[in-house]
């Protein structure tokens, strides 16, 4: 049996009266890449902000590697081997490439913060940031501004961003968002490469049905707050359950 890298038990998130997480008991394992869907109101961004630090969980509690991390800082969570994408692109627009990524190196590198720093770690950091750039397919367009960059490559970006502290767990909230049709394959070849290549554990939000059946290993079905269905692709394919709240067949 595989490590278990991430886990929640009993996780609750409350607005008011109204659970948009409802005692969820979810296990993440080595290596695994994890695809959470439900329809709109089901509960899985919330889930995976919790899971993230992004919200703190009214109840229960977020564990990785075996360790609470429930509610940790940001900062924290980064620092523990978790690297996280948003939905909406979290860059530098006037920066190049390699800055985006430099900076973010050296932020985790504790050399944020200085005014002066030697010139021996900064060559280790723009290394460092040119490896992450050549993993995502981005090393030729390095020097160009971001904001130069189609959003495809934009997408290539922020996940050069959140590789270059070498995290073991990578969690993704919909990395195909607002990407033309065309360029989702090989987004998703890049993030198939990503959890091969290395002991990475990939647990991702996805609204794109394709992405989600072609790259999981496991898929995580949520409803009304509450887990409705996990397992395969395949299986998930053949649960009428799954089929009717999400699907909405059968």
């Amino acid at each position: 049996m595989q490590e278990v890298v991430l886990e929640t038990r009993g996780l609750v998130k409350a607005f008011g009266a109204f659970r948009a997480v409802d005692g969820v008991d979810l296990r993440v394992e080595q290596g695994e890449l994890r695809s959470i869907i439900g329809p709109n109101g089901a509960g899985k961004t919330t889930l995976f902000n919790c899971v993230s630090s992004t919200l703190r969980p009214t109840a229960g509690q977020v564990l990785y590697r075996g360790r609470d991390i429930t509610g940790l800082p940001l900062h924290r969570i980064a620092h523990l081997g978790i690297g996280r994408a948003f939905q909406i692109t979290n860059i530098f627009p006037s920066l190049t490439a390699l800055e985006n990524v430099r900076l973010a190196a050296q932020a985790l590198g504790g050399d944020n913060l200085k005014m002066w720093i030697p010139a021996a770690s900064l060559r280790r950091y723009v290394d460092q940031a040119l490896k992450a750039l050549g993993t995502v397919g981005l090393a030729a367009r390095a020097g160009l501004p971001a904001a130069a960059l189609s959003h495809g490559d934009k997408r290539k970006l922020e996940l050069a961003i959140i590789l270059v502290g070498d995290p073991r767990l990578l969690l993704l909230d919909e990395p195909a968002a607002g990407m033309a049709t065309e360029q989702v394959p090989e987004l998703m070849r890049t993030i198939a490469d990503i959890r091969s290549s290395g002991d990475k554990t990939i647990l991702l939000v996805e609204h794109n049905m394709n992405v989600v059946m072609s790259i999981s290993d496991r898929i995580t079905v949520m409803h009304q707050g509450r887990i409705l269905a996990e397992g395969s692709p395949a299986e998930i394919k053949a649960n009428e359950a799954a089929q009717s709240a999400y699907l909405g067949t059968g």
